[in-house]
């Protein structure tokens, strides 16, 4: 097996192999001004090899349900573009903290109450004469009413 060069730049194919993320997603990271590619003569994308930190920094902060816009707002706050480092997610996290703990605290509540909607076997709040008689939730707006007022 050939030594792995560890400077040469990585290939969009290379990328997407090593960081298990789609080109065309890639292409969306890139579009939308997460990542930067170099270009070639013959105007290939070329990454840096920090590119892949930086991907698996976009992945975990989309697993935790942060919206790319935040993402993008993170990541353009670092000094010259850089690659987060272990003390930037520590420092980018700590921001995230109380909108993470809400969604938390929303899914939480969610799924306590969940098996008492669906178990009736209506599955509607509308219909549902325990849980919304006279469909007093439906005053309050459209949508899930009942999984979104705070008690």
């Amino acid at each position: 097996m050939p030594p792995v060069e560890t400077h040469r730049p990585l290939t969009i194919g290379e990328l997407s192999e090593r960081s298990g993320v789609s080109a065309s997603a890639l292409h969306f990271y890139e579009r939308n001004g997460l990542i930067e590619a170099e270009r070639t003569a013959g105007n290939q994308r070329r990454y840096r090899r920090d590119t892949l930190r930086r991907v698996a920094f976009i992945k975990t902060s989309q697993r935790v349900g942060l919206p790319l816009k935040d993402i993008r707002e993170a990541l353009d706050s670092l000094p010259d573009g850089r690659t987060p480092t272990k003390r930037d997610w520590a420092t980018l996290s700590l921001r995230w903290r109380k909108e993470l703990d809400e969604r938390i605290a929303a899914l939480q509540h969610l799924r306590n109450d969940l098996d008492g909607c669906i178990g009736c076997g209506c599955l509607s709040l509308k219909s549902c004469t325990l849980q919304n008689p006279s469909d007093e939730l439906g005053a309050s707006g459209a949508g899930a009413q009942r999984w979104t007022l705070p008690e």
